[in-house]
């Protein structure tokens, strides 16, 4: 970054944090509703404080480093129904649940769930939520946040401090995201959201802008090399625009193909199956009752201006994806060999920490270039485990693909040998590839071994995955290789998008920090202060943070599968249950109140079971659940969902109450609906349907 870059960035980031902190500084904390100042912006956000608020609090480095990645991956354009289906949720959303919410003038969502069912309902939500909102989400953007800006500031070292260090930038953003959250609440976080959130839209377009200029001006035969289309040729591409161009380099038959929509039902991610059932699940959950997000909403000054804000929001998220999915695609048309050299440093990384010996054997190619400047960090930390010669608890055994072998034959072949060294004594397998294996039986095996290693020798070896392309660095690339040093257009991007990532990790904090303090303490000290409240949920934003940044080097690991699947999926724990019990609990007005209590606890134990029952001893034999492992984890969310809701409506038949619960009334709340929400809402919706059909 030049001297201009940095200014930009500064001035921008400090700009925000000041802006919002002043236009929350007349909340009365100490007041008698000091509680709804601080947690709920005194209930007085306008409509469009809402709609850029619920973007700039969703769309984050999650976005940008996730779902990006994905999109550079075989996903393509399919990641987007993450985007386009929760336009449609978010319209439901604004009509079905917000009414429900705001009249009944609740905090929070698990309070809700007290009203509806009972107090042991509510304590359980609150405490699964918070623990997965500061040990997932919370975690998931402090790391993919730093993994951005880190990657811009290879080799800078102020003071001595390593800003390259993934360490160090998940320092900086946590700390940054608690000052102003901690200073100001919900009301300092909108007012930064609503400037962050026009500056990640510009960044973004920004961002796509240049990579579609670089794609006009690249050497056909290089852009071949990435086709996922194979009737498209070199001489195709010479003479066509930017846009062409990119439908013509992915719009290949599935799998290939990047620019569907509807994938096989065999993808282990977004099946079409998913899209009955299964994505509706994290979308209606994220946007319904997830507390960082629906915060925003329960601030609201009335239905009216709540609805308009969840649909304004929902035009926004159908412009998502032309500015993060696309660009990811096309990190991978452009920058396939620097996603390769980022491979090379976490695999080295991976190998050097667990299997020192391994790792010295390999060729130079699985190795980092001691010469680049941005290689510092890698080469002193891989030393470093050089050095400590760790032994692991387990032997290792490591899975590759196709790419993986093609790439590293040599090293391929080595790994394949370690693999069957680990397994003397331990497990027996037929048919090990000899000598003269072809890099595609290399890789067949090693996906094979690891399988049944899973399901036959988990308590002896540990398994491993090495990476040909690091994908979750393909947005962090587009900024790195794109844009011009010195012009302050790279500060104004990477401001934006450090921007985003503060104004999520605030949110959590916040959303985190009031479920504590209104769903657990005050339960606990029925007498507190609007003012001891308050000052419980700015220790709690302090001591969340610093678990976060804690957990949060960690998730670079290949382990996760990326970052945005590590976050999608470990959320299923909760979502499927709390969904299922929420709908009973708003449309079926005489479910017993208990149902609450037996859907959240059902719900961890069958998604627990389906996903990991390969490893539970006694559960191996049982083929149904084998089989079930195998599915995408939306499908197994779709089938907890079905499970729960049986369950429900068995209980409900039997013991129905007597009369419908009567929730609280907020009388101060206007509950007139728009009518102009609607209609757009209505709008937003044909417009979603159009895009499926565009990218079907």
């Amino acid at each position: 970054m030049g001297a201009v870059d940095i200014l930009v960035f500064v001035v921008f980031v400090v700009s925000v944090i000041s802006i919002g902190l002043w236009k929350s500084k007349g909340e009365k904390t100490h007041s008698e509703h000091g509680a709804q100042d601080y947690f709920l912006a005194g209930r007085g956000l306008t409509w469009w404080l809402i709609g850029f608020s619920l973007i700039a609090a969703n769309i984050s480095t999650e976005q940008f480093v996730g779902m990006s990645g994905k999109a550079a991956d075989w996903l393509g354009m399919a990641i987007a129904s993450y985007e386009w289906m929760a336009a449609i949720t978010l319209v439901v959303v604004a009509f079905l649940f917000l009414p429900t919410f705001l009249k009944s003038g609740i905090y929070t969502i698990p309070e809700f769930l007290e009203y509806r069912y009972n107090t042991f309902a509510r304590t359980v939500m609150a405490l699964c939520t918070m623990v997965i909102l500061v040990g997932v989400p919370t975690a998931s953007v402090i790391y993919s946040g730093a993994k951005v800006i880190t990657g811009n500031f290879q080799g800078v070292a102020p003071f001595g401090i390593d800003l390259g260090d993934i360490t160090v930038g998940c320092w900086i953003i946590g700390i940054l995201s608690a000052v102003y959250v901690f200073a100001g609440g919900l009301k300092a976080c909108a007012w930064a959201d609503l400037i962050q959130g026009t500056a990640l839209v510009l960044g973004g377009v920004v961002i796509a802008a240049f990579a579609f200029s670089v794609l006009a001006d690249r050497d056909p035969q290089e852009l071949i090399q990435t086709a996922r289309n194979q009737e498209v040729t070199a001489e195709s591409l010479q003479n066509a625009g930017p846009l062409q161009r990119f439908w013509d380099l992915n719009k290949g038959p599935l799998p290939d193909g990047k620019t569907h929509m509807v994938r096989d039902i065999k993808d282990k991610e977004i099946p079409w199956t998913a899209l009955l059932i299964g994505l509706w699940i994290p979308n209606f959950f994220y946007w319904g009752l997830n507390q960082y997000i629906t915060q925003r909403t329960l601030g609201s000054r009335s239905l009216a201006e709540g609805q308009r804000g969840i649909v304004f929001a929902a035009f926004l998220k159908l412009i998502i994806p032309f500015i993060v999915v696309i660009p990811g695609i096309l990190a991978y048309n452009l920058f396939q060999g620097q996603l390769k050299h980022d491979a090379v440093n976490r695999n080295a990384l991976l190998l050097s920490s667990d299997v020192p010996d391994l790792y010295v054997s390999l060729s130079d190619t699985m190795k980092p270039d001691r010469d680049q400047v941005r290689n510092k960090n890698f080469v002193t930390r891989i030393e470093e485990n050089l050095n400590r010669g760790r032994t692991p608890t387990k032997p290792f055994v490591y899975k590759f693909d196709a790419m993986f072998a093609n790439l590293h034959p040599q090293d391929a072949a080595a790994v394949t040998a370690y693999n069957l060294r680990q397994l003397d004594g331990k497990l027996t397998v037929d048919a090990a590839p000899g000598e003269d294996a072809s890099p595609q039986a290399l890789a067949d095996f090693s996906q094979e071994l690891v399988g049944v290693v899973s399901e036959r020798a988990a308590d002896k070896l540990s398994t491993e995955t090495l990476v040909a392309l690091d994908y979750d660095n393909a947005f962090p690339t587009l900024i790195r290789e794109l844009l011009p040093i010195g012009q302050g257009i790279k500060g104004f991007v990477l401001a934006a998008i450090f921007g985003a990532v503060i104004s999520s990790i605030a949110a959590m904090l916040n959303s985190a920090s009031t479920i504590f303090a209104m769903d657990i303490y005050r339960k606990l000290r029925t007498g507190a202060s609007q003012y001891e409240l308050v000052t419980v949920g700015r220790v709690c934003v302090v001591a969340f943070v610093l678990i976060a940044i804690l957990i949060a080097p960690s998730l670079g690991h290949p382990r996760f599968g990326g970052i945005f699947t590590f976050i999608q999926e470990f959320q299923g724990f909760i979502s499927s249950g709390i969904l299922a019990i929420f709908l009973f609990g708003v449309l079926v007005h005489r479910a017993p109140r208990y149902v609450g209590t037996v859907g959240l606890l059902l719900n961890p134990v069958l998604y627990g079971i389906f996903k990991f029952s390969p490893q539970i001893p006694g559960l191996k034999s049982i083929g149904v659940l084998q089989t079930i492992a195998t599915w995408s984890f939306l499908d197994r969310m779709a089938l907890c969902f079905g499970l729960i809701m049986a369950v429900l409506s068995v209980m409900t038949l039997v013991r129905p109450l007597a009369k419908p619960v009567e929730l609280p009334v907020n009388p101060k709340m206007d509950m007139t609906t728009s009518r102009g929400a609607k209609a757009f809402g209505a709008v937003v919706i044909l417009l979603t349907l159009v895009l499926y059909v565009i990218f079907w």
